[in-house]
């Protein structure tokens, strides 16, 4: 099957996209969805034209040869990954526009040049050195994007976001996560598994005749996570936790689940992942993290066969199984201080929300996100199997 384009583009940190260079340029519209208030979203050097934000405002900068002329949004972009933006920014001559979600600020014309004289390539999100971005072009210390952008016109022409379109780039990726992308549902439909695209046939396709077909095995790789939220927290007896799962994987390091909200350090949490090829299993229930709990015997975790865990909290009180053998029973605080397991009513699997990374919300307790596959989960005693395809997550396949 052919290639299919990158609809949406995630940029890290270090993240850029070169294009050919147009030398002049009067409009330019895209979506936006950021992750940091400080970064770079388009800009071009020598006469520059640069996009930025700055402490969260959108800010347009442009220097047609003789000046700098720089517009400020009103209003602040929600760098929390969750909101698009709609942006608008362009020129005639030198009068100039910046539209944030449909509230305009314009510069008036004045004397001076009006025609952007632009020999070089231009870059969206990031350049390929920082040294090349123009000192009058931004505010502060040039920052590379990081979040997601889609839908770029410049002078009514649609730049085609895919792996072969652009002349160059790094630290770019799919930031829609399915095979269908986000401008292909009309009418607020809605997309659904269905079959397999991809240059290799690895993605699930979505969206035909209204059919759902469900999978009972979630296929993680690498950058996907479940966030699954139990609807019957607050009726769960929080002392006596419990849960159990089936997993494979090759892979030697990986958080498979972290019950909790992960927001900060004082949130209580249950995790189980792997780490060094063995079984790594961290509570905790209050103001300081536990030891974490390794059976050493037992480093075949990653031999791609399927596995099955059990970690029980009773008070504190902690039993881990292992495909059906207890490997590990510990009272991780004899005074018990705490006792109650609460994990907020969410439960993360294979990793956490784009931006946040593994070994970061985990403070190093575990380093990567998981690779493999997941299936069986049961929380506390529940007669039913979490229904893992109807949690929210990014880039889960069917596993079946």
């Amino acid at each position: 099957p052919p290639t299919l384009p990158i609809r949406l583009c995630l940029f890290t940190e270090l993240g850029k996209c070169r294009h050919e260079s147009m030398r002049i340029m009067n409009m330019l519209f895209f979506s936006v969805l950021p992750l940091k208030s400080k970064t770079i979203l388009y800009c071009f050097t020598g006469d520059f034209l640069c996009i930025s934000l700055v402490n969260g405002f959108i800010q347009l900068r442009y220097n047609l040869g003789d000046k700098t002329v720089v517009l400020q949004t009103s209003q602040k972009v929600h760098a929390n990954g969750n909101t698009w933006h709609s942006l608008r920014a362009g020129r005639v001559g030198n009068e100039g526009y910046l539209d944030l979600d449909g509230i305009n600020v314009t510069q008036k014309a004045s004397p001076g040049m009006n025609v952007l004289d632009t020999h070089t390539d231009f870059f969206v999100g990031g350049v390929s050195s920082l040294n090349l971005v123009h000192s009058m072009a931004v505010e502060n210390e040039p920052i590379s994007f990081t979040g997601c952008i889609r839908e770029i016109v410049i002078n009514n022409r649609e730049l085609k976001l895919t792996v072969m379109d652009p002349k160059g780039g790094a630290n770019v990726g799919d930031c829609d996560g399915t095979a269908c992308g986000y401008a292909v549902c009309k009418n607020n439909g809605t997309c659904q598994v269905e079959n397999w695209v991809g240059s290799t046939c690895e993605q699930s396709i979505h969206c035909s005749q209204n059919r759902k077909i469900k999978f009972f095995i979630a296929k993680f790789i690498g950058n996907s996570y479940i966030k699954y939220t139990d609807p019957y927290y607050g009726k769960r007896d929080l002392q006596y936790s419990r849960i159990s799962l089936n997993f494979t994987t090759n892979q030697t390091e990986g958080l498979i689940v972290w019950m909790g909200k992960g927001e900060d350090e004082d949130n209580d949490f249950l995790a189980i992942g792997l780490a060094n090829g063995t079984l790594k299993v961290v509570i905790n229930l209050g103001e300081r993290i536990s030891v974490p709990l390794i059976h050493s015997k037992y480093s075949t975790c990653c031999d791609e066969r399927w596995h099955f865990v059990t970690v029980v909290q009773n008070q504190t009180c902690i039993k881990v199984y292992l495909d059906e053998e207890l490997i590990l029973f510990e009272d991780i605080d004899p005074h018990r201080k705490y006792t109650a397991l609460n994990y907020g009513g969410i439960c993360y699997f294979g990793g956490f929300e784009i931006g946040r990374k593994v070994h970061i919300v985990t403070t190093g307790l575990f380093q990567k996100e998981f690779i493999g596959k997941i299936k069986d989960v049961v929380l506390f005693q529940d007669s039913n199997k979490i229904q893992l395809m109807k949690a929210e997550g990014y880039n889960v396949y069917s596993g079946n």
